[in-house]
């Protein structure tokens, strides 16, 4: 019965990477294999499970969403991330972007303003044995300066403005993956450069606001 549950999982999870991303231009192979692989059904509500890997956002309480699935990995993606990378994530949520970005990295750190979605992304990636994520509680805009320089930094809410703690905080060539507005939002990539920062706009977007 599990194996047939577990199939049928697999199966879904396949055809979203198929039919929502892949078909959307992602192409970074580790990420599409990432997201063929996380079980994003562990990280939605129990009641959610059945919607897990619809085109969509999801409600996980305390006015937060897990991120559409293509955004997910499309924000992955322009991180540009390698098997050494060290990655800030800013807004832990359920901690389904978190456990994506673990796949593709060394080591992972992530900020979570509410204590009850902390703990409750920390049950859930510590029951799926990952074990290069690091959570704690705190204000993302501060970023975590203790662990700092990042070679990425992924912000899953929407600031009206760049913390400049998060800049500081990027290493030579790192990249800073943030959308960024209030009424109307977009997806920025800022690249650390030799000459200084290097802003790109990506897309238009709808993200929480960042507290």
């Amino acid at each position: 019965m599990r194996d047939r549950a577990d199939e049928r999982w697999t199966e879904m999870r396949h055809r979203m990477v198929d039919t929502q991303i892949a078909a959307r231009g992602v192409s970074d192979p580790a990420v599409l294999a990432a997201m063929r692989t996380v079980p994003r059904h562990a990280f939605v509500p129990a009641g959610d499970s059945d919607k897990a890997y619809g085109d969509g956002p999801l409600s996980i309480g305390h006015g937060q969403t897990i991120s559409q699935p293509y955004i997910v990995a499309l924000m992955t993606e322009l991180a540009r991330l390698t098997p050494e990378s060290r990655v800030l994530e800013i807004g832990t949520g359920c901690g389904y972007q978190t456990a994506v970005l673990a796949a593709c990295a060394s080591d992972v750190y992530s900020i979570e303003l509410e204590p009850e979605l902390s703990a409750r992304a920390e049950s859930t990636l510590a029951a799926l044995g990952i074990a290069n994520a690091r959570c704690r509680v705190g204000d993302g805009s501060v970023g975590w300066p203790q662990a700092a320089p990042f070679d990425a930094i992924l912000v899953t809410a929407a600031p009206a403005e760049v913390p400049p703690a998060l800049l500081d905080q990027l290493a030579p060539g790192g990249r800073l993956v943030i959308p960024l507005g209030t009424a109307a939002q977009e997806l920025w990539v800022f690249t650390h450069t030799p000459e200084g920062l290097s802003p790109k706009p990506v897309i238009p977007v709808r993200f929480v606001p960042l507290r």
